[in-house]
């Protein structure tokens, strides 16, 4: 390995948003997170909607507007279904196996 490419491995303090501290190894000295497993909803067991722009909203009132409105009418029976093709009638005359059988054949015409 060449010497001197590789960086510091050193203790790092990481800081959570809510406030949360602790100690780990990093090549950086200081981390900076946004959830911790002191806050983050699946440790704590807390329910929590974050909110991005007014999403949360926005479908809240359409699910209530969903539950005011009356329940959908009856699907409409389906179309009647159109007959099925009759099938291809057989030819009469066998197809020639060979190109050769077939010039050898007089052609018959109706």
């Amino acid at each position: 390995m060449k010497p001197n490419i590789h960086p510091k491995y050193q203790e790092a303090t990481v800081v959570c948003a809510c406030g949360n501290t602790w100690t780990t190894r990093s090549t950086r000295t200081q981390l900076r997170t946004d959830v911790c497993s002191a806050c983050h909803p699946f440790f704590t067991g807390e329910q929590r909607i974050v909110d991005t722009a007014g999403q949360v909203e926005r479908f809240m009132r359409r699910m209530q507007r969903a539950q005011e409105r009356p329940a959908a009418p009856a699907p409409k029976p389906a179309a009647p279904v159109a007959p099925a093709k009759p099938a291809k009638v057989a030819r009469q005359e066998p197809r020639p196996a060979t190109l050769e059988s077939l010039l050898e054949t007089p052609a018959t015409h109706e």
